[in-house]
């Protein structure tokens, strides 16, 4: 009787192979959205392109091509990607607002008095387990408007704390994520607020289509990076997902960017909150929740209740979807800490590691031969990870990183003599 949990549950998802053109996809990211996104975030104040740090030692390990990792614990010093979605997220609807789609609004313009002057008094809401709901506050800060978010009642007092430094008012709920996205909302019809939301509902689609349109700015940089070292695109890509935003971000990127030819991707989240992985499993072509109270030291992704409009992208595009328990989060922060000779030492989150620790398992274990083989991985293999978040828990961080919490059972720590795929 097995006393742990494995390192990997996953389904593949062959329909997407069949999919050339997605109308989902087209839908979600049409033409002239990824340049417009990336014109806009070009001009904030401090914005640079994320790195992307090459692991050549650790992909020899694995005996893969390459292992890339776009590092977004630098962006803007916010700690997180998420800044990239909420701030074009706010400025598409304040460009919408005042009747300004299909014009030109500069960033100094978007920040102007002029612009608050005309805005009048806007207080913008959402629910959070950290990063959006900081990258939404801080969006709210540079616009001189009030932002009130939502938590749930295990969010660390660290992440609190970073929402707050940016004058938003941070309320508390006992509850889970999905429980803190409903107060919000229903808090927000009751005094006027809007909400700016990384996932949908009926009736709620438009901001958080820009936020994921936001986040390809990330990809847009890719790509630039991947190409200055001769790579056309990469061959792989795991991503990881909570309500799925940001995966299908990845995804509709790729799929407008390369048709039939995109990467392979695989989406990788909690075995706590797998609602991707549990709609692909149904395979009704649906979205479907998981209860359960989503424990899981991967607060970012602890998501029970996914975006429609995410999924329908997602269920087009995504060739694997994987769930892993927490200790596959914790060592892949503790690889990216400890880095191989000649690799480069890179700050991970729970959240922003996970994938990191899925590959690993998936390229070293023969017990995952079946996913392997279902993706295609091997020597040539030109893999995109994104480190979404960097140390945003310093509490919990020292806990894995320093003192070894959520280490691997037993049965799948690495040693010379472990089982290895050819």
């Amino acid at each position: 009787m097995l006393t742990y949990e494995k390192p990997l549950e996953w389904v593949a998802n062959p329909r997407a192979g069949t999919i050339a053109t997605s109308l989902a996809v087209s839908s979600t990211f049409p033409d002239g959205v990824f340049e417009e996104a990336r014109s806009f975030h070009r001009q904030i104040p401090g914005y640079r392109p994320s790195p992307l740090r090459n692991l050549s030692s650790l992909a020899s390990m694995l005996s893969v091509g390459g292992i890339w990792v776009k590092d977004e614990s630098v962006r803007l010093n916010l700690n997180s990607f998420k800044v990239l979605g909420g701030s074009f997220a706010i400025y598409r609807f304040i460009k919408s607002k005042l009747g300004l789609d299909g014009q030109d609004l500069s960033y100094d313009e978007l920040v102007s008095e002029a612009t608050r002057a005309k805005l009048g008094d806007i207080t913008f809401a959402t629910a959070t387990d950290g990063n959006h709901g900081r990258g939404v506050a801080w969006g709210a800060s540079k616009l001189n408007c009030n932002a009130v978010i939502y938590v749930h009642k295990d969010t660390s007092i660290a992440r609190i704390r970073a929402i707050e430094s940016y004058g938003a008012e941070v309320h508390v709920i006992d509850g889970t994520y999905d429980d803190a996205v409903r107060q919000a909302g229903v808090d927000a019809e009751a005094n006027g607020w809007q909400v700016i939301s990384d996932t949908s509902w009926e009736g709620y689609t438009d901001i958080p289509r820009w936020v994921m349109q936001g986040y390809t700015t990330m990809l847009s940089e890719a790509q630039e990076q991947l190409a200055g070292t001769g790579i056309v695109k990469p061959t792989h890509v795991f991503v990881q997902a909570g309500v799925g935003a940001l995966a299908a971000a990845t995804t509709g990127f790729y799929s407008s960017r390369f048709g039939a030819d995109r990467p392979t991707t695989v989406v990788v989240e909690p075995s706590e909150a797998k609602c991707l992985l549990h709609s692909a499993q149904i395979g009704d072509g649906e979205a479907h929740d998981v209860g359960g109270d989503l424990q899981t030291i991967m607060a970012g992704l602890a998501c029970g209740e996914p975006s429609e409009i995410a999924w329908d992208v997602l269920w087009d595009t995504v060739d694997a979807f994987v769930a892993c328990p927490d200790y596959v989060a914790a060592k892949g922060m503790r690889v990216y800490g400890v880095p191989l000779s000649g690799d480069p030492f890179i700050v991970s989150g729970e959240s922003g590691a996970v994938t990191l620790g899925a590959l690993m398992f998936a390229a070293d274990y023969a017990e995952f031969h079946d996913l392997k083989e279902s993706i295609g991985l091997g020597p040539d293999s030109q893999i995109l990870l994104i480190n979404s978040e960097g140390n945003t828990d310093p509490e919990y961080f020292r806990r894995v990183v320093w003192e070894g919490a959520n280490s691997v059972p037993a049965e799948y720590r690495w040693s010379p003599e472990v089982e290895l795929l050819d």
